[in-house]
């Protein structure tokens, strides 16, 4: 595709990514972690990615983060081309456009749970009263405004997940990407985190979820899955398919 094609086809798409390859050496020996990767994803889309480990999942999700960058190929995230971009041009686009959940949480432990919430809107050099006006209904969708001056090593999984989640849409990006989300949790915590993801996304959040269940990833309703760093399969449910799944979410 040309680059002309490649613009237009981005100023259409949230994610546009044509041709991306990357490749580490692991000792003496080339890995190839994403093999001429070509993905349009659009806003608001539910996108699972899953694949044995190794497949390339956690290389797609870090370059799609803009915490990595492809060996050669294109990356058009919301109309800018991010590939020229040099790190810190990626870090202010990253912060203004992205929100990161992860397996482990990476929560600061010596912040209670709402400053750890708050810690975006702080190095964005938000003011007191703007950051205070932002953190109030994020905690409170969060259920968390008895814990919200809880350390982390005084909440449990589920909520820590949460301050988590909390933290990664303060800046309110357009797009959330959860690795493994549920990775650490119970299965009734776990339940309420996808639940939680899930309203985010029908609230207009694009949301794309690496994972290794099945069960989670068949909740997307779209579904790549990946093998030796190629996208082998890619594929959608029905919208009347998905709303099916939604009431059955919440139906009693």
């Amino acid at each position: 595709m040309s680059q002309a094609k490649s613009a237009a086809a981005a100023n259409t798409a949230l994610i546009h990514v044509q041709a991306v390859n990357k490749t580490f050496l692991l000792g003496d020996e080339p890995v190839h972690a994403l093999n001429d990767i070509n993905l349009s994803i659009q806003a608001g889309e539910y996108l699972s990615v899953m694949g044995p480990s190794g497949s390339g999942k956690s290389t797609l999700l870090n370059m799609l983060g803009l915490l990595d960058v492809p060996d050669n190929g294109q990356y058009w995230l919301n109309g800018a081309d991010t590939v020229p971009m040099n790190e810190e041009q990626r870090a202010v686009y990253r912060r203004s456009h992205i929100g990161f959940v992860f397996q482990s949480y990476h929560l600061i432990p010596r912040l209670s749970a709402s400053e750890n919430i708050e810690l975006p809107l702080i190095l964005a050099g938000i003011a007191p009263a703007e950051r205070k006006r932002r953190l109030a209904p994020v905690i409170e969708r969060l259920g968390l405004g008895s814990r919200a001056g809880h350390l982390p090593n005084q909440l449990s999984g589920g909520q820590r997940q949460r301050v988590a989640i909390g933290r990664a849409i303060i800046m309110k990006p357009r797009m959330l990407l959860a690795d493994e989300p549920t990775g650490n949790l119970d299965s009734q915590s776990g339940a309420e985190v996808v639940q939680l993801l899930e309203e985010l996304n029908n609230d207009g959040i694009t949301l794309v979820v690496v994972t290794h269940d099945a069960d989670l990833g068949r909740r997307a309703s779209r579904r790549i899955r990946m093998v030796d760093g190629v996208i082998v399969n890619d594929e959608r449910t029905p919208s009347s398919d998905t709303q099916s799944r939604t009431d059955q979410s919440d139906a009693p």
